[in-house]
């Protein structure tokens, strides 16, 4: 191969490298998740990026999930609409 020909391969993308990602660099595509809430944790029933606000319908993305009630089972934004919830429910039980 002469230099001409090799300067012209170095210009030219790898094919192998072209569109390679591996799986965390994928955009996922948002989903909605089910999850199974726990004292201090949860289990995810049905894989998704995301849970809907029980009071506002906000998506929450999983990672930034921090508020929900186990005996209701459902997740809130903030702890604003944890409270909300919470004060519209407790003269029920």
């Amino acid at each position: 191969m002469c230099h001409k020909e090799a300067h012209e391969d170095a210009k030219r993308p790898d094919k192998k490298h072209q569109a390679t990602m591996n799986r965390y660099e994928n955009p996922r595509i948002p989903s909605e998740a089910r999850i199974r809430y726990l004292d201090g944790d949860y289990q995810v029933e049905t894989p998704g990026t995301f849970v809907r606000c029980a009071v506002t319908g906000t998506a929450i993305p999983l990672d930034e999930l921090k508020y929900w009630s186990v005996e209701l089972q459902e997740p809130y934004v903030d702890a604003h609409a944890s409270m909300k919830r919470y004060l519209e429910t407790q003269g029920k039980n």
